[in-house]
């Protein structure tokens, strides 16, 4: 393979957003992962001035017109950058190298690592590992309370084939009723058991079935709008499955609404990301957005927890098996929430086959 090809495939796998401006400061090239640290195309992006790319970020112009004016190398730590009308915020490490050779018309080589990245690494790795110990735990004491339960029923069917009196019986129904909906409250803490059936699947499929099984159930006051990529390949997936988990994330959405507000599906690709310690090139993500009052920050780090529910009358369980189910896809859910915004997202490698 040339050699410029190899350097290409290089940049292009790697995770740190690389940018290449002229000596008037004007972008010049961009790779993948900096088009989305700036969630924008190639496109859009070149020709643009880095007054114009990041503006109001003295910090990181101050870094460019240094370097440029020292010619040597220049690295800022934890280096904060604002995009989109301040509405996202990420922090990065910088390194600026003048490009000092007569052929390159002194251009300037630009790294940002970003951190948030790292910090996202780092927080999925320990929600996958924590919660495969909790439901591993959960299913452990399931299955304990299943077998006495049965026992519990059964006694009282026989009793109550030896009563005679009526008001009598009404306490063995009352027994077994109540059996009856533990033995489901456990069949739902251990979680879906169907082994998945996956198939090429496209993802809009799954989002408007939701949608519409949705739509069908709120009220007039609440708003659900579409965001959608048509280019997102097809998946491999059990739609069936991530039709259950992606309703139990936004009915969960319509409940913090109280009634009224706006849910947004949206649906990307992210490119270069890392789930459960392997990276993957390219990703498809469906993000559940909505203009609620935001989850309890005391409880936003466990939400994926059976059992943890910010709802008196909520069971705790919706979140953990769509966890459980996105986890077999080879997958994530996570969670950002502030008031205003809170945001679920699906990340499904677009790899991911049957086998993985």
């Amino acid at each position: 393979m040339p050699v410029k090809n190899v350097t290409s495939t290089i940049l292009d796998n790697l995770n740190v957003a690389v940018l290449l401006f002229d000596h008037d400061l004007h972008l010049r090239y961009v790779n993948p992962a900096a088009q989305v640290l700036f969630q924008t195309s190639e496109r859009k992006l070149l020709g643009q001035h880095s007054e114009q790319l990041l503006p109001e970020n003295v910090v990181f112009h101050d870094i460019l017109y240094r370097a440029r004016q020292s010619g040597q190398p220049f690295t800022e730590r934890e280096v904060p950058l604002t995009f989109a009308g301040r509405q996202r915020h990420v922090t990065v490490h910088c390194t600026v190298t003048p490009m000092n050779e007569p052929h390159r018309g002194d251009e300037l080589l630009v790294e940002l690592q970003p951190l948030d990245h790292h910090l996202r690494i780092s927080r999925e790795e320990a929600l996958i590992a924590q919660h495969e110990t909790t439901r591993t735990i959960v299913r452990g004491l399931a299955h304990e309370i299943k077998n006495p339960l049965g026992g519990l029923r059964g006694a009282a069917q026989l009793l109550a084939r030896e009563l005679h009196e009526e008001h009598l019986k009404e306490y063995t129904r009352i027994i077994i009723n109540e059996a009856d909906r533990l033995q489901n409250l456990m069949d739902r803490l251990l979680g879906p058991s169907a082994i998945p059936k996956y198939r090429s699947t496209n993802i809009h499929e799954i989002t408007e079935r939701v949608r519409t099984i949705v739509a069908v159930e709120v009220s007039p006051a609440i708003s659900l709008q579409r965001d959608y990529d048509p280019s997102i390949p097809v998946i491999k997936a059990d739609p069936d499955q991530l039709i259950q988990a992606l309703l139990n994330i936004v009915r969960n959405a319509v409940q913090a609404l109280n009634g009224a507000g706006t849910i947004v599906l949206r649906t990307r690709t992210r490119r270069q990301l890392t789930i459960n310690g392997q990276r993957h090139r390219l990703v498809a993500a469906i993000d559940v957005q909505d203009n609620g009052p935001g989850i309890d920050p005391g409880i936003v780090n466990k939400i994926f927890y059976p059992m943890v529910t910010g709802r008196a009358e909520g069971t705790g369980l919706g979140l953990s098996i769509a966890q459980a189910i996105v986890n077999r896809h080879g997958g994530l859910i996570t969670c950002q929430s502030r008031p205003g915004n809170t945001v679920f997202s699906i990340f499904i490698p677009l790899e991911h086959s049957s086998n993985g």
